[in-house]
């Protein structure tokens, strides 16, 4: 009867996040998503704006 290998990871415990260590990536991806709102808001206008005037 064959024997099962054993496989140990070098991998380290994965790490627990508190709240106060979580709240720096939440600023970040909030001033990620104001940046990309931004971006999509001036395209959007400018595209208004040609319609508008009929470029």
């Amino acid at each position: 009867m064959p024997k099962a290998a054993r496989f140990f990871s070098s991998l380290s415990s994965p790490r627990i996040f508190t709240e106060r260590s979580a709240l720096p990536a939440r600023r970040s991806d909030t001033s990620e998503f104001v940046a990309i709102a931004l971006f999509c808001g001036i395209g959007l206008f400018v595209s208004l704006v040609a319609v508008i005037l009929g470029i």
